[in-house]
């Protein structure tokens, strides 16, 4: 049975197009997985396999940059051969099949292996999903279905971040360590979640063929009624110029963008429990759901670049934050707004590629936009693995900040939209 579908204007599932729905089932079901067994996976690799800071610096930079090239070459490929389904249904088959074997995990290498496998599968899925979600809606709703698709992510975040503090806190309480008995509770019962999230994408998400040579999918935006403004994207089919621009500040942006396990073990550095951690993390997921929504919905009214300079402000305040905080309430606060940069710029950042390329080059287009970010993870997590060691935690977020500070700079007077 042919599963294609040749536009995105089709019957709607409360609102929305089926493919931006069912993707964001799958999504939702994935993240439930990857946040209950990934997220706390530094602190078992420092309390229970008892590594250090550089190595797991090491590692989570591997995972992340592992993915980089197949996140360009199967975004390349989604565009040439026509078909991005059957990639997103590889990559999302490859992380959930590997991921149960952390539960027999007791050195760092074998952690590594599965790491990377994960983000091999990640690498391979994530630039033709993101195509095809872009593909399957209306030009003048793409903001909302990217944002549908991060709220519905982050709700899978915030579900299986409460299901990991829940197994937690039954198996050791308030403790400050993670227990062997604990992370091997949390990976079996978070492998189920991901391994149901395969189907959904098998049966249920169909392809969408690009239109060869589709107007690019511009949000309304001042430059839209004055004429001396600059374009988003050239006419004919390529990548513009103001794409190639937008990659390079995302490269700066993301150098100081280390891993999310520095703000872990940063929460534990301050005396912070793993179940008291889990907590942090359902509220920083809780609000970035809140948010990502609304603000896509925004950004299709509003042009997304005050979006994105919001959202990379905001994170630079936070990581002042964690730089400058002494107790753990302080923390709790700044960890909570969090949620508020990604909900304002990540699901909303992903929407302006689509702004930027025509449709037929959105699969290369995502592909060197996820590749950009990841190649920039292993040297910003190895920076602030070296900062934290050589001159104390506060040196890597302020670093962190710098940089974001100099990437909104840059986005607020070279970009347009």
């Amino acid at each position: 049975m042919d599963t294609t579908v040749d536009t995105p204007r089709e019957r709607r599932i409360f609102g929305f197009s089926p493919n931006v729905f069912f993707l964001g089932v799958n999504s939702f079901l994935n993240d439930i997985s990857s946040e209950m067994i990934l997220t706390i996976l530094p602190l078992f690799l420092a309390n229970v396999l008892k590594v250090g800071l550089p190595i797991i610096g090491l590692i989570e930079g591997i995972a992340e940059s592992t993915a980089t090239l197949l996140k360009v070459v199967s975004g390349w490929l989604s565009d040439r051969v026509g078909h991005r389904k059957n990639l997103t249904l590889l990559g999302y088959s490859l992380s959930n099949f590997t991921k149960p074997l952390l539960y027999f995990a007791n050195a760092w290498g074998l952690v590594l292996g599965v790491r990377f496998a994960d983000r091999v599968g990640k690498g391979i899925r994530t630039s033709p999903r993101d195509a095809l979600l872009a593909d399957s809606a209306p030009k003048e709703e793409i903001g909302r279905s990217f944002g549908l698709h991060r709220a519905m992510d982050t709700a899978g975040a915030v579900l299986g971040l409460a299901l990991a503090a829940a197994i937690v806190y039954m198996l050791q309480q308030g403790a400050l360590d993670l227990t062997r008995d604990a992370y091997q509770t949390i990976v079996l019962v978070g492998v189920i979640p991901g391994l149901l999230s395969i189907p959904i994408v098998y049966f249920l998400v169909k392809e969408v063929r690009a239109a060869k040579g589709a107007e690019v999918a511009v949000a309304p935006t001042p430059a839209a009624t004055n004429p001396a403004a600059p374009a988003p994207a050239a006419a004919a089919p390529g990548l513009s110029r103001q794409f190639k621009w937008y990659l390079f500040i995302i490269i700066l942006f993301t150098l100081g963008n280390s891993s999310d396990a520095f703000l872990i073990l940063r929460a534990q550095n301050l005396g912070l429990g793993v179940f008291q951690i889990l907590l942090l993390l359902v509220g920083f997921n809780l609000l970035y759901t809140i948010v990502a929504l609304p603000a896509g919905v925004l950004s299709d009214r509003l042009g997304r670049r005050g979006l994105i300079l919001t959202g990379w402000s905001v994170y630079a305040l936070v990581y002042l934050g964690f730089g400058m905080a002494q107790e753990a309430w302080q923390l709790v606060v700044v960890f909570v707004l969090y949620g508020l940069y990604y909900g304002a710029a990540e699901g909303v950042g992903r929407a302006y590629v689509a702004d930027l390329v025509p449709s037929e080059r959105r699969g290369i287009a995502y592909g060197l936009y996820h590749g950009a970010v990841g190649v920039t993870v292993l040297p910003a997590s190895l920076a602030a693995g070296i900062l934290w060691q050589l001159y104390g935690p506060p040196a890597a977020f302020f670093f962190g900040a710098a940089l974001a500070g100099v990437a909104a700079f840059l986005l607020w007077t070279t970009m347009r939209g």
